[in-house]
């Protein structure tokens, strides 16, 4: 008995020594990924080495954070803990669960006063001193509506999955007072400034029982039109897409909205604006089948995943235009470093059936600036001042104006006001979703493109991680780099040149071949 006794001792022992050895090997020897599908980011890179770095403690800290973000088997792993965590996830019932922290939106939401939010709104000459420094604002989008919490609903193909909303009828009270400060400024110079807030699928598809989750987002809505004052013209696109909610307005398995609720707004945008806008059946239809995104990642929700969807754009006819890009640079801190050459390339990306970046299909993502001329005629010449949900907004408006110009609040390297004025900007709109428009961090960054220096970067001796041109929560997109001669930049001091990465599995594979016939 003893003898069979020790038997299993040993056995035990060398399974536990060979397993312990195993793993040893695989996170200390198997290449590590660079870029997680799951999470749809570039993961740490291995951290350079200094001296001052070593002393102070952030290279032992930098190394820590490479090792644990790159392991092995990285996806592998995650969609196996949120199988698990499926199994036991909080369910309300009638397929509603909750599939990430959320709190249910009661008296602890921003209700902050809106004096205090909004004094720091009015010194521009102040914010044009801060915006070199550290204290700009480096807002991660997606990781801010992460922290939100998701509110997963429905069952097998028509799961969808929704993030809560916290702010209140104040929240957006700071954006409106850089929209009229934006006007006051702009209008000498012949501008009319727009604002069209887009509120969050989670507005319109949160069932009864989950409503605790999340607020209401039409009072912030209303909130920031009754604070614009009388210059500053409103979008509704909340009435808009409420008009059309049995369409595929939002996608099912991503924050975003569709392009269908993207030419909604374009269309009420159009309207206020009082210029042409073309019918969507005038549009080319493209479909990327199989599309899941960024909610599989967020919710950490097995059902998001195998839940897949169509990812339906359109692109315009009968209009004739020319696209020009100038990438940036940019840190891991998500300051911009380094600006590229100005260059020409489709507006369209193209991208094949499965890929997680359809979403990059416009424009090829946010790290840009973008300026296209069309055969409109007239001299109506607009410039969008957007987050990624405005990236779906431009190519309907070909139609509309004879340039549309998109600058990203996130990721704008050049003083607004004087951009205004070389390009002959008529109309500014600012397209942002709720999540941004009730942020008064967001209004200041706003703000500071107004007044910050012509050709503005960012430059830290030690960084170390660079991306370029290519949307936040995505691989890089060679679409800007990709095609056709560079021209002469507009920058107001010479940029910097930066090299484009080569696209990944899922970027464009021949980007020249685009389905948008007609541009020049």
């Amino acid at each position: 008995m003893k003898t069979y006794s020790k038997v299993y001792t040993y056995i035990y022992i060398v399974a536990v020594l060979l397993c312990m050895t195993g793993f040893t090997l695989v996170f200390n020897f198997w290449p590590r990924p660079a870029y997680s599908a799951v999470e749809r980011r570039e993961l740490a890179q291995v951290p350079a080495f200094s001296w001052q770095r070593l002393w102070s403690g952030q290279l032992a800290d930098d190394i820590s954070h490479w090792y644990s973000d790159t392991e092995p088997f990285r996806d592998q792993l995650m969609t196996a803990s949120m199988t698990v965590r499926g199994w036991w996830g909080v369910s309300l019932g009638d397929d509603v669960r909750i599939s990430a922290p959320v709190a249910a939106a009661g008296d602890d939401a921003d209700d902050a006063s809106p004096d205090e939010s909004l004094a720091d709104l009015t010194d521009l000459d102040h914010l044009a001193d801060s915006a070199a420094d550290g204290g700009q604002p480096t807002i991660d989008e997606n990781a801010r509506l992460a922290d939100a919490g998701v509110i997963v609903v429905g069952s097998g193909p028509d799961v969808r999955a929704l993030m809560a909303y916290g702010g209140s009828a104040r929240s957006g009270l700071p954006f409106a007072r850089a929209c009229r400060l934006y006007q006051q400024r702009l209008a000498p110079l012949g501008v009319q400034v727009y604002a069209m807030p887009v509120p969050l699928a989670s507005e319109f598809y949160t069932p009864q029982k989950a409503l605790r989750f999340t607020r209401p987002q039409r009072p912030a809505i209303d909130g920031i039109f009754a604070a614009l004052g009388d210059t500053v013209l409103p979008v509704d696109a909340y009435r808009a897409l409420q008009q059309h909610t049995a369409e595929a307005i939002y996608l099912r398995t991503d924050h975003h909205w569709a392009p269908l609720g993207a030419y909604y707004a374009a269309e009420a945008f159009a309207r206020v604006a009082k210029v042409p806008f073309q019918t969507l059946d005038t549009y080319e239809t493209h479909t990327i089948h199989r599309y899941v995104g960024t909610m599989y990642g967020y919710s950490k929700d097995i059902a998001v995943k195998n839940a897949p969807e169509d990812f339906v754009y359109y692109t315009p006819t009968g209009v004739s235009y020319t696209t020009w890009f100038t990438p940036y640079s940019v840190s891991r801190d998500m300051h911009i470093t380094a600006v590229g050459r100005t260059v020409r390339g489709p507006f369209f990306a193209s991208f094949k059936d499965g890929s997680s970046m359809a979403y990059c299909t416009f424009m090829g993502g946010d790290m840009k600036l973008t300026e296209v001329h069309t055969s409109t005629p007239g001299q109506r010449r607009l410039l969008i001042v957007k987050d990624s949900y405005g990236n779906a907004v431009p190519g309907y408006l070909f139609h509309s104006f004879s340039e549309v110009h998109v600058a990203d609040f996130r990721y704008c390297h050049r003083n607004l006001t004087e951009y205004v004025r070389q390009h002959a900007i008529t109309d500014l709109l600012f397209a942002f979703n709720i999540f941004n428009v009730s942020s008064s961090n967001v209004a200041r960054r706003c703000l500071r493109l107004l007044t910050q220096p012509d050709g503005q970067t960012w430059h830290r001796p030690d960084s170390l991680h660079h991306r370029t041109a290519h949307d936040s929560t995505a691989t890089p997109v060679a679409a800007a780099a990709s095609v056709t001669p560079s021209r002469d930049t507009t920058v107001a001091q010479p940029a910097a040149a930066s090299s484009t990465p080569e696209p990944t599995q899922d970027s464009p594979e021949h980007p020249a071949e685009q389905p948008a016939q007609s541009e020049e």
